[in-house]
């Protein structure tokens, strides 16, 4: 009897350490677009919405979609349904899949500095629960933060930034404003080039670039 419990404690230890294993899995992905190509790594800690993101990725739902809103020294936005056979000039951004992803924020160890991918959602008003859309993204470009302005920021909010914030916000840049309120579920590793050409482009009053950023094609380059 001893023996068959230890065999199936044995077992039961292989089978956990499978899922920590498949927990920790950091999948790359590809984003080749028209100003150039962008990698980006799930974080293995975010499950639902690295599964769900590789999920669209290998069923093309993003080729084709459109970068459709950028915002100068803060963010660049894709993912909306939408846009992939939207007419120039309509404002997009509220289209989704028929569902949503619960949120994973975990905060401080993920924040948002420079070139970090997170999730878009709908506001606090109708989302209390702060869940994520499905299929938008977007990626921190963001703006360099004194210590003066940082110091100002834990002072309105109540909050107390982290050593690796405060230097983060100070060298790289980012948009603190969000931290806590936003699912960040990887990170750009190679092309913040291109991320930082898609800022800078002339936008209309809805931030929708003028002339179109196409997602050309996503895919799976490391599982």
């Amino acid at each position: 009897m001893k023996r068959m419990t230890v065999t199936a404690l044995a077992y039961i230890l292989c089978l956990c350490a499978g899922n920590v294993s498949a927990q920790e899995k950091e999948p790359v992905v590809l984003i080749d677009t028209d100003m150039g190509k962008i990698r980006v790594k799930l974080y293995g800690d975010m499950p639902l919405h690295r599964d769900n993101f590789l999920k669209l990725v290998d069923g093309r739902q993003y080729d084709g979609l459109l970068f459709h809103r950028v915002i100068k020294q803060f963010m660049v936005q894709g993912g909306d349904p939408k846009s992939k056979e939207a007419p120039d000039s309509v404002k997009l951004g509220d289209g989704d899949p028929d569902y949503t992803i619960p949120a994973e924020i975990v905060f401080p160890k993920y924040f948002h500095r420079r070139g970090q991918l997170c999730a878009a959602r709908t506001g606090d008003d109708v989302n209390p629960e702060k869940a994520s859309s499905p299929s938008q993204f977007y990626i921190v470009t963001g703006k360099h933060f004194t210590e003066r302005e940082l110091d100002k920021m834990e002072a309105e909010k109540g909050v107390t930034l982290t050593p690796e914030q405060r230097q983060a916000y100070m060298i790289d840049g980012g948009a603190p404003h969000l931290d806590g309120a936003y699912t960040v579920f990887g990170e750009v590793i190679e092309g913040m080039k291109v991320v930082d050409k898609m800022q800078f482009v002339p936008v209309d009053e809805n931030d929708r670039p003028l002339k179109n950023i196409r997602i050309r094609s996503m895919k799976v380059v490391k599982k």
